[in-house]
């Protein structure tokens, strides 16, 4: 049984992992009181400390917004961190796994998006998840990252508890509908990382990027009507406008829909449709 060191135990892959990770060995889970992102030797200290045989990075700035006037610590917990992280796995002989984001693409395609398209990231964020992604390849050791997109989960915050609590206070929404992506089920994405480490395969041989996201995509008026329609009644008005009429600081590419076929291929995997995941998320509110 292998040693796990989760880091982000308390975000909401962190929290699922923590649950999913649990029969593959003994698993040491830390958040921010364990472990300082911006603090290299923290990061250090608490890695070494552990003694991990696996790194699993689930932690990250993930305030899309906010990071646009606070690029710094975007940079150092999104990007600087994950390469500190693979620097004492290959110290220790260890892999590493690391998540990253549908927003390292511009969303200037029509179709999804697949691992050998060239990033091109609009929004801090986004530059600072793919300056992750290229730390952690950089360090040379046995790794997967797993770009995702658009998560929600019954914790933390995420879109989902946004548009449920904003059903309960106003009589009219008004979402975008012309962003396109794949919402997905953090607890999925924890279920598929656990099922991939139990195959046990060589990461030397099949290691590397790959995307990982539900099947199928839609608009956040899409998901809006879809979580409303699992939502007790009675609902707000929805009503669709462009992005043009929702200005935020972070720019958000407009299709960020990701292309899951590698991962399928590889391990035989691949996550139900987005709204099917999103049915099973909702029984669990009622």
């Amino acid at each position: 049984m292998m040693k796990i060191l989760l880091i982000g135990k308390n975000g909401q892959v962190g929290w699922e992992l923590q649950r999913t990770l649990a029969t593959l060995g003994e698993v040491v889970a830390v958040g921010r009181q364990g472990m300082d992102l911006t603090d290299s030797d923290s990061i250090r200290h608490a890695i070494r400390s552990a003694g991990p045989d696996l790194i699993v990075n689930a932690a990250a700035h993930t305030a899309v917004d906010k990071a646009e006037s606070e690029p710094d610590l975007a940079m150092a917990i999104n990007g600087v961190a994950p390469g500190i992280m693979a620097e004492e796995a290959g110290r220790l002989g260890a892999a590493m796994v690391h998540y990253s984001t549908d927003y390292v693409f511009d969303g200037a395609r029509t179709t999804p998006y697949t691992e050998e398209d060239a990033p091109n990231p609009l929004s801090v964020y986004g530059k600072t998840k793919l300056a992750g992604e290229r730390a952690v390849q950089a360090a040379g050791i046995p790794h997967l990252i797993f770009r995702t997109s658009w998560v929600y989960g019954l914790r933390g915050r995420n879109f989902l508890l946004t548009v449920l609590r904003l059903a309960k206070e106003r009589d009219e929404l008004k979402i975008v509908d012309d962003q396109f992506g794949a919402p997905t089920w953090s607890r999925m994405i924890a279920e598929a990382t656990a099922q991939i480490l139990a195959q046990r395969k060589d990461l030397n041989e099949v290691g590397g990027l790959y995307h990982l996201t539900a099947a199928g995509q839609t608009s956040w008026h899409g998901f809006t009507r879809a979580i409303l329609d699992h939502a007790a009644k009675p609902s707000p008005r929805l009503v669709a406008i462009p992005t043009a009429d929702y200005p935020l600081p972070a720019p958000r590419p407009r299709n960020s829909a990701l292309d899951n076929t590698k991962m399928r291929q590889a391990f035989g995997l691949a996550l139900p449709a987005w709204d099917a995941a999103l049915a099973l998320c909702s029984q669990e509110l009622t």
